[in-house]
């Protein structure tokens, strides 16, 4: 059995990763010939590189913007014990704002990142949500101005 650590890609699976990761509707058989290797062949490196872990689906991305989300804020949340952690995370997985959640070092023992349709809405979630967790001592909160970078890891 290979090692993660061990799984290797080559320059093809670097085309083929790139094709995808720029849009995941990119039909097969274009990347085939921009490869110069079948369909088929395209297929088989897929699965290959699904099987190691490498990559996982395909999704599509929604604007928040369009649905009128507009504020974005990263809130550090301090609790008064690192018991109360699992119950913590598991009230802000129903929080349908709270859209990632990080175990970190630091401050914070959690850091969110939450979406809201404005100043008031994000108050309301930290007022009524996420403060009212039991377990939460206090929370600090970032509000995003601009997102000036969004990539994943270059390949």
């Amino acid at each position: 059995m290979m090692k993660k650590d061990d799984f290797k890609i080559d320059g093809i699976d670097k085309i083929i990763l790139k094709n995808l990761m720029q849009d995941a509707r990119t039909p097969i058989l274009s990347i085939a010939r921009e490869v110069g290797i079948s369909g088929a062949a395209i297929h088989q490196r897929l699965r290959k590189l699904e099987t190691s872990g490498l990559i996982s689906g395909s999704k599509f991305i929604i604007n928040p913007k369009v649905l009128g989300f507009k504020t974005l804020a990263f809130v550090g949340i301090f609790l008064d014990s690192s018991s109360k952690y699992k119950e913590a995370v598991n009230r802000l997985k129903e929080i349908d704002e709270v859209i990632e959640s990080h175990y970190t070092t630091g401050n914070y023992a959690i850091l969110v990142k939450i979406l809201c349709k404005d100043n008031e809405h994000l108050m309301q979630v930290l007022n009524h949500s996420i403060q009212n967790i039991k377990g939460v001592s206090r929370t600090e909160t970032f509000i995003s101005l601009e997102q000036q970078i969004d990539r994943q890891l270059k390949i």
